[in-house]
């Protein structure tokens, strides 16, 4: 995995995820196990019709509210994208987490692992291509109530394996 150049941000996002969750953890009130009372359910829908082009991905997730502050959870992708006589298929997983210091600020790190399936007929043949696209966001987002509208930045975009046309990408969460 190449990080070109980015390594020191990647690690400073898991040193301070890393010291955040042990710090979560300490604060912890062992009294308060009520485990699915601090559960949301969420995640994101995506359409988009074109010049002979159709792109549709499907998002959902769970999250566990460890504090007010801070959340972690788990989301699994599906992507489906056709662009004239291109089609790619991708499916994965992703580790969520979120803190906000307050109530209308969150900062967000997500993991995101893709399997891409990518099928294009190039002179009547069609030529298929397999593959794991690895991302990793870093975000900043204003919350509301259930709704956190932001932008994230991919610190591993690779211009010709990601699924994704651009590292910067704005976002729209809703969590029940």
């Amino acid at each position: 995995m190449k990080i070109r150049g980015y390594s020191h941000i990647l690690i400073f996002f898991l040193l301070f995820f890393g010291l955040l969750t042990s710090f979560v953890h300490s604060q912890g009130n062992p009294s308060q196990s009520d485990f699915w009372n601090k559960v949301q359910i969420g995640g994101g829908l995506g359409l988009g019709i074109g010049n002979k082009s159709f792109n549709a991905s499907l998002s959902p997730s769970a999250l566990y509210r460890a504090t007010n502050q801070f959340s972690t959870g788990v989301a699994l992708n599906l992507n489906y994208a056709k662009f004239n006589d291109a089609q790619l298929m991708a499916y994965g997983g992703s580790l969520l987490t979120f803190y906000n210091p307050i109530p209308v600020i969150q900062f967000s790190a997500e993991l995101e692992q893709l399997r891409v399936n990518n099928k294009i007929k190039i002179n009547g043949e069609n030529h298929t291509t397999s593959y794991w696209s690895p991302a990793l966001f870093a975000g900043i987002g204003y919350s509301m109530p259930n709704i956190t509208m932001g932008v994230r930045y991919n610190v591993l975009h690779d211009d010709q394996k990601s699924i994704y046309a651009n590292a910067w990408m704005p976002f729209v969460r809703v969590y029940f």
